[in-house]
């Protein structure tokens, strides 16, 4: 990764190892701590010149490019030093070859550094393996959702993988519990989303003609309701497989707030009053779990299918429910 500093004009040459990769991420990459919204006013206000012209965030960088950075004056909370560095840590591998590795990440961790966050997932694993000459995440995980995590460790394999995501063809399964109850047993939501940003600076969405289309298939594992419930007042949950036909932030927690079902625990669009009587129960996060991924090796094209269990806490809270369960379970084996 090329020195950069932050009070000077920098011109980067592109290496073979970021060809292929969007200017904007290139640059969240190389400035560490510098917002995403800082980079791309800079790209936008034409101080980033790609060979010498203006450019826009999503353009792609070729071998050979030379990118010019402006210096970047951003009010930092800390200067850089041992201390804060990303400390070394590898996590559950689920698989691993010379391609890629799929880790399980656990809940409350960030898969990367920036936006207040000093350093995630992929900072630890560079720590943890200064040998390796390629590590770059293949997609992202919310912080608070648990599960399958794609970590490219070739450039030709990040390439096709990011090819086969924007072809929607990783087929990626969430177990997800609703605070809510789910009328069918098999629901088909197909609602645009539009990404902004919140009073707070917080990365939002919200269900809107003027955005991407979606596509969520909800599946109800097991509904339930009882006294347990109730003695907390709280009526219905809802254990849901979600299976993303399309890949758009935070899908799944809006799609199931649009089916007046939000995830339990889920601070941001979830029901406030709902997650507190939760909590009661045990429930001490959001209830979003990253459990499978269908996809063919970027490399061999060999058909992989990787599953994640169900964290402890999760399925603690599951037997807890269980233990006091009302309704009968609903299992639909029907494939999607």
């Amino acid at each position: 990764m090329p020195a950069i500093s932050k009070d000077l004009v920098n011109h980067i040459s592109i290496t073979e190892a970021d060809a292929g990769a969007r200017l904007d991420n290139f640059l969240i990459k190389i400035l560490k701590g510098v917002p995403k919204s800082h980079i791309h006013r800079i790209i936008r206000a034409g101080e980033v010149r790609l060979n010498k012209k203006r450019a826009k965030p999503a353009d792609r960088l070729n071998e050979g490019d030379v990118v010019r950075i402006p210096p970047v004056r951003t009010a930092e909370k800390q200067r850089p030093s041992e201390n804060n560095a990303a400390p070394a840590r590898e996590f559950e591998i689920v698989y691993e070859d010379d391609a890629m590795l799929v880790i399980n990440k656990p809940a409350g961790v960030a898969v990367h550094g920036g936006s207040g966050v000093s350093f995630g997932v992929i900072e630890q694993i560079r720590r943890a393996r200064p040998e390796a000459k390629y590590l770059e995440l293949v997609h992202r995980l919310d912080k608070d959702t648990s599960g399958l995590l794609m970590v490219a460790k070739k450039r030709s394999a990040l390439v096709k993988l990011h090819e086969a995501i924007r072809n929607d063809h990783p087929k990626k399964i969430y177990l997800t519990l609703g605070a809510g109850r789910l009328k069918e047993n098999r629901v088909h939501v197909k609602l645009p989303l539009f990404k902004y940003t919140g009073a707070s600076g917080e990365k939002m969405v919200r269900v809107s003609e003027d955005g991407q289309s979606a596509h969520t298939v909800l599946r109800v594992l097991n509904r339930f309701s009882d006294g347990l419930l109730h003695s907390v007042g709280l009526s219905d949950l809802t254990l849901t497989e979600a299976t993303l036909k399309t890949g758009r932030t935070h899908q799944i927690r809006v799609h199931m707030q649009s089916q007046n079902c939000p995830i339990a625990g889920d601070e941001r669009y979830g029901d406030y009053q709902a997650n507190k009587r939760l909590q009661k129960l045990g429930l001490k996060r959001m209830f979003l779990h990253a459990a499978e991924l269908h996809l063919n090796h970027p490399l061999t094209g060999e058909p992989l299918h990787l599953k994640a269990p169900l964290p402890q806490d999760l399925a603690q809270f599951l037997l807890v429910l269980e233990s006091q369960r009302g309704d009968a379970a609903v299992l639909d084996s029907q494939p999607i």
